[in-house]
C-alpha cells in the first residue's frame, strides 16, 4: 500500500500562506493620516501646558490672545479682547481646559470607537481658536501672508477633518475622496489654494519690509543657527520680497490646478508644494516658535503638508481593507 505524501499538506499550507501574503490588504492610508493629524493635536496640547501659558496678565495667554485682536473690525476685536479677559482674570483654570480638551482631541482620534467625535469637536475646537486665538488669521487686517501662517493653522486642521472622516470605500483616486467624493475633494483642493495665492500678494503679504520685519520678530529668541537663516531671508525679503510674493503666488496656482492633471503631474506638484511649505516652516514660520518657547502650535506648515498627502493620486491596484471589489470589477472599472 502506498503511503501519502507527508510533504502534500505542507506544500498546500505554504502555497496557502503564499497567497495570503500576495493578498493580504494593504495599510489603511486614511487611518495612518489620522495618526499624524492626533499627533499634531497632541503638540499642541503639550505646548499648551507650558509655564508661560498659565503665568496671570499681559505676560500669559491672556496678552497672546490680545495681540491677535490687531487691526480687525471693531466688533472682531472686541469679542477677542472680551475672551482674553476671561483668560485673564482665570490663567490656571482657562488654560487647564484648553489643554484638555486639546488632549482629548488627540487621544480621540487615536481610538476608532471615538475618532468620529473627536473629529467633530476638533472642528468646533479649531474654529474658535482661528477666531480667538488667530485674530481669524489676521485676513481682515491684510497680514494673513501664508509665509506666516495665514490664513491660519486652524483652518487646516478643519480641512482636514472633513477630507479624513472616517468612511467604508477605497483611497483611489486619493485619501481626500474617500470621505466627501473625488468632486467635492477637488473644489476644496482648488479652494483652499486659491486662497493661499491670493492671500500671498494682498496687503502685507507682497510689502517688502512688512515680510522682512515679520521674520526678525520670529527670530527673536530662536537658537543660533535658525536665528542666521532668519537673517539671511529676511535680507531677501527686503531686497526682493515682492517678486518672491508673486512667485509664491504663482506656486500655489500650479499647484490648484494640478488636481485636475494626470496624476503623473499631480505628484510634481504636490512634491513642489511639500517641498515649498516645509521650507516655508523652517525660514520664515521658525517652526511655529516652538523653539523659542511660548508657541501653542506648530505653525500651518505642517498641516499644509499633511494635506497635500491625502491628495496624492493612488495606483488601480492601491486598495484599502474596505475595497474587496473583485478582480474583475476592478480592471472593468479601470477600463
Amino acid at each position: 500500500m502506498e503511503l501519502p505524501d507527508s510533504t502534500a499538506p505542507s506544500a498546500a499550507g505554504a502555497s496557502r500562506e503564499s497567497g495570503c501574503d500576495e493578498h493580504r490588504a494593504p495599510r489603511d492610508l486614511q487611518r495612518a493620516l489620522l495618526l499624524i493629524v492626533a499627533t499634531l493635536w497632541l503638540l499642541d496640547a503639550v505646548l499648551q501646558i507650558q509655564p508661560s501659558m498659565f503665568a496671570p496678565g499681559p505676560g500669559g495667554l491672556s496678552g497672546m490672545l490680545n495681540s491677535s485682536a490687531g487691526a480687525n473690525p471693531g466688533w472682531i476685536a472686541h469679542s477677542i479682547t472680551w475672551n482674553a479677559s476671561i483668560f485673564y482674570h482665570h490663567p490656571v483654570l482657562t488654560n487647564t481646559l484648553c489643554a484638555l480638551v486639546q488632549f482629548s482631541i488627540a487621544f480621540g482620534i487615536v481610538s476608532k470607537r471615538t475618532c468620529r467625535p473627536a473629529l467633530a469637536l476638533s472642528v468646533a475646537w479649531a474654529l474658535g481658536v482661528w477666531w480667538f486665538g488667530e485674530g481669524l488669521g489676521a485676513i481682515f487686517s491684510g497680514g494673513a501672508t501664508p509665509l506666516r501662517g495665514g490664513p491660519g493653522g486652524a483652518l487646516f486642521y478643519v480641512l482636514l477633518a472633513v477630507l479624513l472622516w472616517p468612511s467604508e470605500g477605497s483611497d483611489r483616486p486619493f485619501v481626500a475622496a474617500r470621505s466627501v467624493g473625488p468632486k467635492a475633494a477637488k473644489v476644496l483642493w482648488i479652494t483652499a489654494w486659491a486662497l493661499l495665492a491670493l492671500l500671498a500678494v494682498l496687503g502685507s503679504g507682497r510689502s517688502p519690509r512688512a515680510l522682512h520685519d515679520q521674520v526678525v520678530r520670529m527670530s527673536s529668541g530662536q537658537p543660533g543657527w535658525l536665528a542666521a537663516i532668519d537673517r539671511h531671508v529676511a535680507l531677501l525679503l527686503l531686497h526682493d520680497g515682492t517678486p518672491l510674493a508673486f512667485s509664491f503666488g504663482v506656486v500655489c496656482v500650479v499647484v490648484a490646478g494640478a488636481i485636475l492633471l494626470p496624476p503623473t503631474l499631480t505628484r510634481v506638484a504636490l512634491v513642489l508644494a511639500i517641498a515649498v511649505f516645509a521650507s516655508i516652516w523652517v525660514a520664515t514660520q521658525n517652526f511655529g516658535g516652538i523653539l523659542a518657547g511660548g508657541a501653542t502650535d506648530p505653525n500651518s506648515g505642517p498641516l499644509v503638508v499633511v494635506l497635500a498627502l491625502t491628495y496624492w493620486p493612488l495606483t488601480a491596484a492601491r486598495a484599502t481593507p474596505n475595497d474587496t471589489a473583485p478582480d474583475s470589477v476592478v480592471v472593468a472599472e479601470a477600463t
